[in-house]
């Protein structure tokens, strides 16, 4: 017992923003700041079918590793919130429920998961302090992602045909945009001195 609270204490400070020690109002603030983020990131679009290619990723692992896994995933769920209710908030500006059941479906969930699996392994100091396991944290993400939504798409167009069109063509950019994460999480951790 001894021994889990010490390494719990040892873990490094994990959040930029600090947020973890912040009241309740900045939390709603970063919140909502995450999921102006998020839209924004949606809008950024490379039209595919069935599923486009955004900066979601991007964002998500990023707001999940800035923010922890609790906050990343109130972010995520706000954003998805947004979304059922119609706000023009995923790709290409679009909005509704029938996006969470289509082809995209699987992706929107994988959000919530990578936004959560990144906060953790922050928490964990796969950090921007630490820019190797940043990325390999990131790679995990976008990964989930991609795992998920397939699995997802190929319930609506069959297992061979996710993979061709929900996994194959997002493999690079989910490389490019983990190690963008990762160093944009370098960059804003630097700075900063561990209160661990």
């Amino acid at each position: 017992m001894d021994l889990m609270k010490s390494n719990v204490a040892a873990l490094p400070q994990f959040s930029p923003l600090d947020l973890q020690h912040r009241s309740a109002a900045w939390k709603i603030l970063a919140v909502g700041v995450g999921s102006l983020i998020l839209t924004l990131s949606s809008w950024i679009v490379v039209p595919m079918v069935p599923v486009p290619v955004t900066m979601q990723t991007f964002a998500v692992t990023l707001i999940g590793a800035l923010y922890g896994w609790r906050l990343g995933a109130a972010t995520v769920l706000a954003w998805l919130g947004q979304a059922a209710v119609g706000l023009p908030v995923l790709a290409g500006g679009a909005g509704g429920l029938p996006h969470f059941f289509g082809p995209t479906g699987g992706y929107l969930l994988a959000f919530l998961l990578a936004a959560m699996v990144t906060g953790w392994l922050a928490e964990r100091g796969w950090n921007g302090r630490r820019v190797g396991l940043a990325f390999v944290s990131m790679l995990v993400g976008n990964a989930l992602c991609l795992v998920v939504g397939a699995a997802w798409l190929a319930t609506i167009i069959g297992p061979k045909q996710a993979i061709i069109a929900g996994v194959l063509p997002f493999i690079v950019g989910g490389i490019l945009k983990s190690g963008l994460a990762a160093v944009t999480l370098r960059v804003m951790t630097q700075g900063r001195k561990s209160k661990a």
